[in-house]
């Protein structure tokens, strides 16, 4: 072996861990804390708490699925909260009607706000940000507007079975949530509409010039970013049992945000990685869950989640810049 081989392996090592860290290091992040949980938090394995931790991670993962998917496009969507406190805010003045009504509704209302965004970005042209802040301000005074500022109890059998209910021992938000992940993954790897996504975030100009149908694929993937909302915001009423259009939602939009970044898909666009979304909202669900139960302050659990975010976002540039 020469010296010049020598010299050069620790780059190469180097190399090799910075090409793994994003595609991987969510997965590794989440194994290291299974470990030290289970080696130092009681209950760790005790199926309560583990239940707990799947019931409280399965909104953000639907929401972060639609998330990933505008990220996809080199978009943004900061509405996703207000969708969901929309969702939160008709299911009452419609659940007289029946369940399947109260849920068409709020998915109606899911769709309109998605038809709202999807246009102005791909038609008016409005940056993703500008385009969703105002929905993301707006949206929630008009969940309050419809609620009347007031906290509604829900009592609705069927639809508490949803939120709380369990089918072969997992909670029915386990469930659902796992068939959306399904779905998305189906539509992001097989289907042409996938493919189109993918395009638009790689190089929009030259997918335009190819023939593909641009702003049509924009405005359905915000259509679908605010269905899969409106589902999180139902699915949270059932779960609490009532609606509360002050606080169902409330700043999800970064959970979602931050699972996207940290799983792996790039704010620049042109990737999705839709296990690693899923992956990256387990991680931050365990990180809070990890020093809550280690008594640790809020501010330090916020400087943890900013520091994952900060190293996500970093491996992410480099990756783009080889």
């Amino acid at each position: 072996m020469t010296s010049e081989s020598v010299a050069t392996r620790p780059g190469v090592d180097l190399a090799r861990i910075k090409a793994w860290l994003p595609a991987y290091g969510v997965y590794a992040a989440i194994v290291l804390l299974v470990l030290y949980n289970v080696a130092f938090t009681p209950n760790f394995l005790a199926w309560g708490n583990l239940r707990i931790q799947l019931i409280q991670v399965a909104p953000v993962v639907i929401v972060a699925l639609g998330m990933a998917l505008v990220i996809g496009t080199e978009g943004i969507d900061l509405s996703v909260g207000s969708v969901m406190a929309l969702a939160a805010a008709l299911i009452p003045l419609y659940l007289g009607y029946g369940v399947i009504a109260a849920i068409l509704i709020s998915l109606i209302a899911g769709v309109l706000v998605g038809l709202v965004n999807g246009t102005l970005v791909a038609r008016v042209g409005l940056q993703p940000i500008v385009a969703t802040l105002a929905l993301f301000v707006g949206g929630r005074g008009l969940a309050l507007v419809i609620s009347g500022g007031q906290l509604k109890d829900i009592g609705n059998d069927d639809l508490i079975f949803l939120g709380s209910g369990d089918f072969l021992g997992l909670p029915m938000l386990v469930w659902i949530a796992a068939l959306l992940v399904l779905v998305v993954a189906f539509i992001v790897r097989r289907t042409v509409f996938g493919r189109r996504l993918l395009a638009i975030g790689g190089n929009r100009p030259a997918t335009e010039l190819a023939g593909v149908p641009v702003k049509r694929v924009l405005i359905t993937v915000y259509v679908i970013c605010s269905v899969l909302a409106s589902i999180a915001g139902l699915l949270a009423v059932a779960r609490i049992q009532s609606s509360d259009a002050s606080a169902v939602g409330l700043l999800i939009e970064l959970s979602a945000i931050t699972a996207v970044v940290v799983g792996g898909t790039p704010l620049t666009g042109g990737r999705v990685r839709v296990l690693g979304t899923v992956a990256g909202a387990l991680l931050m669900q365990l990180v809070v869950a990890t020093m809550i139960k280690h008594n640790l302050p809020s501010s330090s659990t916020e400087m943890v989640q900013a520091a994952i975010i900060l190293i996500a976002v970093y491996a992410a540039r480099e990756r783009k810049s080889r």
